[in-house]
């Protein structure tokens, strides 16, 4: 078994730096991958996968990665919420990769709402 180097620790170490910075902090776009149960078993994984790959590439330091539990709708998943600063939240349905891939360069970068796959607009209401 090969042994693990001081490089190769600083190489794991600044990949995870910079996967936790883009899930924290006040940034232009908050991505929401819901990583419930249901959401995993249909591929939410490989669509948070694919999200933070698209930002790698694209070198971008202004948007915020998160997750969260299931929303009631697993007939939809995977679902991803798209929030940009000042604009309503836009929540995909049936998402993959390639979708993800989609919405990352024509909605978060280009502002221009994927419509097809669009499941949502707005905030909930709790009354």
């Amino acid at each position: 078994m090969a042994k693990i180097t001081i490089a190769d620790l600083k190489k794991i170490k600044e990949k995870v730096l910079s996967e936790t910075a883009l899930r924290q902090g006040d940034k232009r776009v908050r991505v929401t991958v819901h990583m419930g149960t249901c959401g995993i078993a249909s591929g939410a994984k490989l669509v948070l996968d694919s999200l933070m790959e698209e930002i790698g590439e694209a070198k971008i330091g202004d948007v915020t990665v998160t997750t969260s539990g299931c929303m009631g709708l697993c007939s939809r998943e995977p679902l991803v919420t798209v929030e940009v600063v000042g604009e309503e939240p836009i929540k995909y349905e049936f998402v993959n990769p390639s979708k993800m891939k989609q919405i990352f360069k024509r909605h978060i970068l280009l502002g221009e709402v994927q419509t097809p796959f669009v499941l949502a607009k707005g905030q909930e209401i709790v009354k």
